[in-house]
């Protein structure tokens, strides 16, 4: 069952979206947003919201907060994501802390995808202390792949703890 937004005053159609709120959305449809930069003929820089091919099971019809945003170390004008994000110390701490991590799923559900792609299990990262946390990052510095984001939507309840996620054998 899909998580419905406090949204329910519009549809949220990616293409109708500004640079703005784009970045960490989901449409009505299930389907991440995108933010992309488009150059002009006449070199002007124009930016859109598209529809990703990324699909969600778990929310539809949201346009993330800045509550959640600011918890979890993220901005919203973002060019994509990329794995790079999970080597750095910093946003991990914000990424892995009980105000992100419990709070907001969207957000927790995308880096999850993100770090499956990488061979690495976030809830585990999340839970390692010192050195187990920077061999768990090292992980990611020698695949030498950088995702282009999740491709096959994880099975992350709602509001879980780092305990509740799913197994990396669970079925994705």
């Amino acid at each position: 069952m899909k998580k419905k937004s406090k949204l329910n005053k519009s549809s949220v159609v990616c293409e109708n979206m500004n640079k703005d709120s784009c970045a960490f959305a989901v449409s009505s449809s299930g389907k991440r947003c995108v933010l992309e930069k488009n150059v002009r003929r006449s070199g002007e820089e124009v930016f859109v919201c598209s529809t990703s091919h990324i699909d969600t099971n778990h929310v539809t019809n949201w346009i993330e907060s800045d509550r959640c945003l600011e918890a979890c170390g993220l901005e919203r004008n973002v060019l994509g994501i990329s794995s790079d994000s999970l080597l750095d110390s910093q946003f991990m701490q914000k990424l892995c802390s009980t105000q992100c991590y419990t709070g907001c799923p969207n957000i927790v559900d995308l880096y999850f995808n993100l770090a499956i792609g990488e061979g690495v299990y976030l809830p585990s990262l999340c839970q390692t202390r010192g050195d187990n946390k920077r061999r768990g990052m090292s992980e990611i510095r020698s695949s030498g792949y950088v995702a282009p984001g999740p491709t096959v939507p994880a099975k992350l309840m709602a509001y879980a703890s780092p305990a509740m996620a799913p197994t990396p054998t669970g079925p994705y």
